[in-house]
């Protein structure tokens, strides 16, 4: 009983003593949000076909007259000729966003963060306060 008025001491001088955290949740003003993009790049082969010989028939009286003989006749008409074409490897690039620089204000002070997420106006935060406690010598 006799020990309950006097303060805890540490019985090893190295020990530290945790605080409990404290912490709250808040939010800060988000001043501009810059999307950071991954480009991903497709190819695919396509068949390019050289149109010269055909362009000269599908013109002006030969397209109409070609239309008519088309639809009075019952049989089929052939595919065009596959001779001038060549496989081409086609190139896109499709652009995703995968992260956002966000520049916010929190009480007065600027900061910037790299987010998975577009925050919008408001980002939400997590503050922390704990005391400093200096290093022992």
């Amino acid at each position: 009983m006799a020990l309950a008025g006097r303060p805890a001491f540490a019985q090893d001088a190295g020990t530290t003593v945790l605080q409990p955290e404290n912490v709250r949740m808040d939010f800060a003003q988000v001043m501009r949000v810059q999307p950071i993009y991954q480009v991903l790049r497709a190819t695919r082969m396509e068949p390019r076909c050289s149109d010269q010989a055909h362009a000269a028939e599908e013109k002006g009286l030969a397209k109409i007259v070609g239309a008519v003989k088309g639809a009075v006749s019952r049989k089929p008409e052939p595919a065009p000729q596959q001779e001038n074409c060549e496989m081409v490897p086609v190139v896109r690039e499709f652009r995703r966003p995968i992260a956002y620089d966000v520049d916010y204000v929190y009480r007065g002070t600027k900061y910037r963060s790299r987010l998975p997420y577009d925050p919008g106006n408001r980002l939400r935060v997590r503050v922390s306060v704990v005391p400093y406690i200096p290093p022992r010598k």
